[in-house]
């Protein structure tokens, strides 16, 4: 199996993607929020690049969420914040989604066999689901502003130590930047707060005052939900078990 890591979303092209398992992260906070509004109920989210396509397509029950330089859009019903995302609100209601960077990141990865988004929060359950089609990897790190962001790279580093709990050596081939990711996750995973607050995304969301945000963004394997995307809407995968498998 090979994994090959790409470090933002204005690296890719459409060839990278055919008959591959994409794997699309932005931890702080698309892939959170995506993966939070499903668990709590969201019948799918659609994501999309602009406002204005997010109003055209709106129909009369949904729900239009998503962000601009952390704030929410004006009009829209809901943020980016993966705790605004209450059952009570999204309970069987469509959202369409646009966000800075991570709904960007989702739709240049859709020419993938499979499409699945991750976050710290599901990380297990996603690589365990991806790793059981037997299918090469593309990991896309969305980042933040067509640069490298350290908390997807860091997610990108677990996930790929996870692979190599449960293959044989001889069956998985990283490249170079998943061998740097594997790295970064090493020497940091046991100093995540540190992480999050001197990441450039971590410190934009305190000086706005969202730790909130910024702590259930950095949690790790909270939520085995695995956002998978098909024809055109994000729903959840079949669940995984994420200790056994």
């Amino acid at each position: 199996m090979k994994v090959q890591v790409i470090s933002n979303a204005s690296d890719t092209h459409h060839a990278q993607f055919i008959g591959k398992v994409a794997i699309v992260i932005d931890v702080i906070r698309t892939s959170t929020t995506i993966i939070s509004a499903l668990e709590a109920g969201a019948s799918s989210i659609v994501p999309v690049e602009t406002i204005m396509e997010a109003n055209t397509i709106k129909q009369e029950h949904d729900l239009l969420g998503g962000e601009r330089f952390c704030k929410r859009i004006s009009g829209f019903h809901l943020g980016n914040s993966p705790f605004e995302y209450r059952s009570d609100i999204v309970k069987g209601r469509r959202i369409i989604l646009t966000t800075t960077n991570g709904t960007s990141a989702i739709l240049r990865s859709t020419r993938a066999a499979e499409l699945y988004v991750a976050g710290l929060v599901n990380a297990a359950a996603c690589i365990d689901l991806a790793r059981q089609s037997g299918k090469d990897i593309v990991i896309l790190c969305a980042g933040s502003h067509d640069q490298f962001a350290i908390e997807d790279g860091f997610c990108a580093g677990y996930m790929i130590a996870r692979l190599k709990e449960k293959l044989p050596a001889e069956q998985l081939k990283l490249d170079d930047l998943g061998y740097a990711m594997l790295a970064l996750y090493k020497h940091n995973k046991s100093s995540m707060k540190e992480l999050a607050l001197k990441c450039l995304s971590g410190k934009r969301l305190a000086e706005l005052g969202m730790q909130e945000d910024l702590a259930v963004c950095m949690e790790i394997d909270t939520l085995p939900v695995v956002p998978r995307y098909s024809k055109g809407e994000l729903v959840i995968a079949h669940r995984t078990l994420t200790e056994n498998n």
